[in-house]
């Protein structure tokens, strides 16, 4: 009898058993924990300014309408503007080699064509970049460059040419057009190209086109309150982890932040920095297009273009670009290094050495007209000068001498005339033969 009962008791207890498992189970399977709502973390806001186009960037800083009998020329934003916009709609094909080796003398030769306008770029523009500014259709786009374009309508029974010339290297391209419209050619191109002001052909030997303003010219003098965008900003852009950089006081205009491995040290009377990163340093020849787009690609991921910036100048052997302000069409120049440039070195896949002031123009509070000497004037006092060989200059063009005021926090650009010589804008000052402030390019 005792083992009967010990019998029925075990069943009865593994049936209670079974049955707390299966009553476990099911409150397992249908329990839902109250959590807490976690606090959503807050993104650092790096978009400093508005991001630019390829167009925006890469611009002819001047134009020149070849006729007949008189060359025309603008630095005219709103015209250079229109013409461009009109170039876009077309279809450029069948891009050939002309000639690889073309002399200076040759170039100039073809820019004096008449029945053509040619633009002029301050730097050599690579060919796969400006592609994504004209309609190429051409499969292979070699890693060439240009610093001349030239649009040819002298065969009027034709469509237009393209002309793409390099004065650095004497590479010659050319490409066929196809004009969706031809009215809009004419009245877009052609006509706005014959509004252009009077120019003259500077006489040289074998030396570069050099055409310039036949009369004075009238330029705003510009005075602009300096607006100061936090370097914080920056530091939170160009830091993988803000969090982790240390600042520290340098002395009483400079001051440095930095973690393992990077620095920025921010010049904080002048109003700009120089971002290093030591370890990225290459001495590799970089392809002109990739170092272009991604100098270009790097400004616009932390929306750097605080006022208007241009292309201006690159060298692949060093990895170097440098992007230029303009003001009303017309460069700024100082005497005060990185007040008026961005500047950048490239490492292997990084940027190694960012340069650029962190200052904005704001309100220009007195715009006053200025009246300067004709081109021709200019051009002729340099010639006269003993200083230097006037076979030797590259280019003549107004733009702006910026005057930092510090105390008042003002930015006073002078409109001056300024020739190109030897990769260097020096300022033309009748009374100094040597000329005045220089901007050095690398």
């Amino acid at each position: 009898m005792g083992l009967k009962y010990i019998e029925i008791i075990k069943s009865v207890v593994l049936l209670l058993l079974v049955s707390l498992s299966v009553l476990f189970t099911f409150e397992v399977w249908n329990y839902s924990p109250n959590y807490e709502p976690l606090e959503q973390l807050q993104t650092v806001d790096i978009s400093i300014s508005e991001k630019k186009t390829i167009d925006e960037i890469i611009k002819p800083y001047k134009i020149i309408t070849n006729l007949k009998d008189h060359v025309l020329g603008s630095t005219d934003t709103e015209k250079i503007d229109k013409i461009l916009t009109e170039m876009n709609t077309w279809n450029l094909s069948d891009l050939q080699l002309v000639s690889q080796d073309k002399k200076k003398f040759d170039i100039a030769q073809i820019l004096r064509q008449p029945s053509q306008m040619s633009f002029y770029f301050t730097g050599e523009v690579p060919m796969l970049v400006y592609d994504n500014v004209l309609l190429i259709d051409e499969v292979n786009i070699p890693e060439a460059t240009f610093n001349r374009l030239v649009i040819d309508w002298s065969q009027s029974t034709q469509a237009p040419v393209v002309h793409l010339l390099s004065e650095m290297s004497g590479l010659h391209y050319q490409m066929q057009v196809t004009l969706p419209n031809k009215t809009s050619f004419l009245r877009n191109v052609v006509d706005v190209g014959q509004s252009f002001e009077e120019y003259v052909e500077i006489d040289r030997d074998n030396a570069p086109v050099l055409a310039v303003p036949k009369d004075p010219i009238t330029i705003m003098r510009n005075t602009y309150y300096q607006e100061e965008i936090n370097p914080i900003r920056f530091r939170d852009a160009l830091f993988s982890d803000p969090n982790a950089v240390r600042r520290s006081q340098i002395d009483a205009t400079h001051e440095e932040y930095g973690d393992d491995h990077a620095f920025m040290t921010v010049d904080t009377e002048n109003k700009f920095l120089n971002y290093v990163m030591p370890t990225e340093e290459s001495f590799e020849f970089a392809l002109p297009s990739e170092l272009l787009l991604n100098s270009i690609d790097f400004v616009n991921e932390h929306g750097g273009w605080t006022d208007e910036f241009r292309y201006a100048y690159m060298n692949p052997y060093s990895r170097y670009v440098r992007f230029q302000l303009y003001v009303g069409g017309l460069p700024v120049f100082s005497d005060q290094p990185n007040m008026s440039e961005i500047k950048e070195t490239w490492g292997d896949t990084r940027v190694f050495k960012y340069i650029r002031p962190y200052y904005t123009l704001d309100v220009n509070i007195e715009p006053v007209q200025e009246k300067l000497p004709s081109g021709v004037e200019v051009a002729e006092s340099l010639r006269e000068s003993e200083e230097l060989d006037f076979d030797l200059i590259e280019e003549i063009t107004p733009g702006y001498y910026m005057i930092h005021d510090v105390e008042r926090k003002l930015i006073i650009l002078q409109p001056c005339w300024y020739y190109l010589i030897k990769d260097n804008w020096l300022r033309f000052a009748p009374k100094e033969p040597q000329g005045g402030g220089m901007s050095g390019l690398e």
